[in-house]
């Protein structure tokens, strides 16, 4: 039997996780030698190192790796045992862990905000990346939900829709556009595209209705967040798409304004998934509830 504390198998996990002690103090809130302090108790207690450090980089031994993924089932189980001890008292509470793509975040704390005030004995952990880390989490089943409005091809998921979205293309105020009525996408091809990286769910369905008009993007610029977008179209380089949930203050103050694309707004569907089979704890099922029954309009109005 291995006489490690759990809170020793804690730290470890952060820090492979992560793959930096300094990363993982900063997640959980302790000093980088406190975790170092642990984690070599760990390794004496084992008898085995469980990082090697190259450069400036740590990479998990043998040993490490092994440890790492026993770790990762351990906490899983722990996190289905206490979901289940929540069932049996009837309680919407522990553990809910959420991802999210970048644009999630305009709206998604409204609704966790709303959500925690209704049971506060929920404990949330959200992580937000781009559509293609989202999507790797999902492969590895790392979250119990996943927030997406672009769907990953694939059929061992179950989706639940929950909010509407309109996808504009926007521009500086002073374009030449600005003022222009029923633009044809093909006009699109002399302007400077701004477009979120390959991949992106926003660029997938702008391209999508281009290439119904035989027309092929071609961005001027990549660049890899919304917020970098709007910067760069409110400095005049260009024009772009995005979601009006990101748009919102830039429009209300007149800093940036849709221009009147045929084909234009892009109406999509916001989508709550989880891999099918997943057993989802008493907080996961009550979030997504929540999620389809709120309104949007009114949470925000409280905040």
């Amino acid at each position: 039997m291995i006489k490690a504390t759990l809170q020793q198998l804690r730290l470890f996990e952060a820090v492979a996780r992560f793959g930096s002690f300094t990363r993982a103090a900063e997640a959980i809130h302790l000093t980088q030698p406190a975790i170092s302090i642990q984690v070599k108790r760990l390794e004496e207690t084992l008898g085995a190192p469980l990082f090697e450090q190259m450069g400036k980089k740590i990479y998990l031994t043998a040993a490490g790796k092994e440890l790492y993924a026993t770790c990762r089932h351990v906490f899983d189980s722990l996190g289905t045992f206490e979901g289940k001890l929540d069932e049996l008292r009837g309680e919407v509470a522990g553990p809910l862990n959420l991802a999210a793509v970048t644009t999630a975040k305009y709206f998604l704390p409204h609704y966790l905000g709303a959500f925690l005030r209704r049971y506060p004995k929920v404990l949330p952990q959200l992580k937000v990346s781009n559509r293609a880390r989202i999507t790797e989490r999902m492969e590895a089943n790392e979250d119990d939900i996943y927030i997406l409005a672009t769907l990953p091809e694939r059929i061992d998921i179950e989706v639940h829709p929950f909010l509407k979205d309109e996808l504009v293309v926007f521009a500086h105020p002073k374009h030449p556009l600005a003022n222009k009525k029923k633009i044809p996408p093909e006009l699109l091809l002399g302007e400077r595209i701004i477009s979120r990286e390959a991949g992106s769910g926003i660029r997938m369905t702008f391209e999508r209705l281009l290439a119904e008009r035989g027309v092929t993007l071609e961005p001027y610029m990549e660049l890899g967040s919304g917020e970098a977008i709007k910067q760069a179209v409110m400095s005049g380089i260009g024009i772009a798409t995005l979601s009006t949930f990101s748009l919102k203050l830039e429009l209300e103050t007149g800093r940036l304004v849709v221009l009147d694309v045929e084909g234009m707004p892009i109406r999509r569907n916001w989508y709550a998934v989880h891999r099918r089979g997943k057993h989802l704890t008493p907080s996961a099922l009550k979030f997504i509830e929540f999620l389809q029954t709120a309104d949007i309009s009114v949470l925000s109005e409280h905040l």
